[in-house]
């Protein structure tokens, strides 16, 4: 028992006298150890052990979902404000211990053995590490350290990162393209089930992993294009037609990136305008006019529809002479 449940049983006897009985505190904690063990052996309790480590001792799982070189202290700026309110990392990354010898090994800062790979945490690692080069260097990194295979490993880190925001579609795309091809022997019928997501859903992530590097360029920022835009895109980019204009327009976005930036509706709707032909001018039906060298009105039908068309810098006089011509011919039912 703890001392505040101690003093909480002591205060409750102390008015009992003689009679009280006496506090057996040895029984109190072979219950305790008893109730613990029966909920163990029940499956209702599992025990995990979580340690405080260097981050410098883990890398970056080779299959991670996550670009880890566009975090930055700007963008993990909320996780960074609460360790720093709450004093320590709240809640665990998922590790795993890295195989004796293996060469993505090396050693860590400071002469220490890199031992754990990342399944789930970048951004913690990223934010314990700029706090530990900040001045905080009592900072550590909090893992839970698991067994698990490739598979397993993919499945977990999509389960925790698969609603965030600060994942972009690209990064799952690609996450996803890869996993297709070395879990699941390129069916998606078979990763749709594991993931328990529908295969059409799937599908318009593989296709995003397929787009173009230029296009991707063209937005600037992985982060920034959604899957929508590939979904977009994608039946102009396979017309021939279009696709190489698309491409060279993609690449004249992505020299503008390096300057002031282009925005992503900007950049989406240049990318579908060289791909679709400007509207051919309906020749005019009729063209009314006062006299042969004056500028005159053009009318066109469109069904039960007429439009009349003049330049706005068409005088006044040879405006109304072209619509009493029109009106002519209208009451004649021309």
């Amino acid at each position: 028992m703890s001392k505040r449940h101690d003093a909480v049983f002591d205060d409750v006897l102390k008015d009992l006298g003689p009679a009280a009985p006496a506090k057996d505190r040895s029984g109190a904690r072979f219950l305790k150890r008893s109730n613990t063990m029966a909920e163990q052996a029940s499956g209702q309790r599992q025990e995990k052990v979580l340690r405080l480590v260097d981050p410098a001792t883990c890398v970056m799982w080779e299959g991670h979902n996550r670009a880890y070189d566009l975090l930055t202290p700007e963008n993990c700026k909320d996780l960074i404000d609460g360790i720093l309110s709450q004093g320590q990392q709240e809640f665990p990354a998922i590790v795993r211990r890295l195989p004796e010898g293996a060469a993505r090994a090396g050693h860590a800062a400071g002469g220490g053995k890199v031992e754990y790979e990342v399944i789930c945490g970048a951004r913690r690692h990223f934010a314990i590490s700029w706090l530990r080069a900040n001045n905080y260097p009592k900072f550590q990194y909090l893992i839970e350290e698991r067994v698990l295979t490739d598979e397993e490993a993919f499945r977990l880190a999509d389960i925790e990162n698969r609603d965030r925001e600060d994942i972009s579609d690209l990064e799952r795309a690609r996450d996803y393209a890869r996993a297709v091809a070395a879990y699941y022997g390129g069916k998606q019928s078979l990763m749709a089930e594991r993931l328990q997501v529908s295969e059409g859903w799937l599908s318009r992530y593989l296709q995003l992993a397929k787009l173009d590097d230029r296009i991707v360029v063209a937005f600037g920022s992985i982060r920034e294009i959604r899957e929508l835009h590939a979904r977009q895109l994608k039946p102009l980019l396979a017309d021939p037609r279009t696709r190489d204009a698309i491409l060279a327009e993609a690449d004249a976005l992505a020299a503008e990136q390096k300057g002031e930036g282009v925005p992503v509706a900007r950049v989406l709707a240049r990318l579908k305008a060289v791909a679709t032909p400007p509207k051919a001018r309906a020749v005019a039906d009729k063209v009314y006019r006062g006299r042969t060298d004056e500028n005159g009105i053009q009318m066109r039908r469109r069904g039960a529809k007429v439009t009349l068309e003049f330049h706005r810098d068409m005088s006044d006089k040879a405006l109304r002479d072209a619509l009493e011509a029109f009106l002519k011919d209208r009451a004649a039912g021309k």
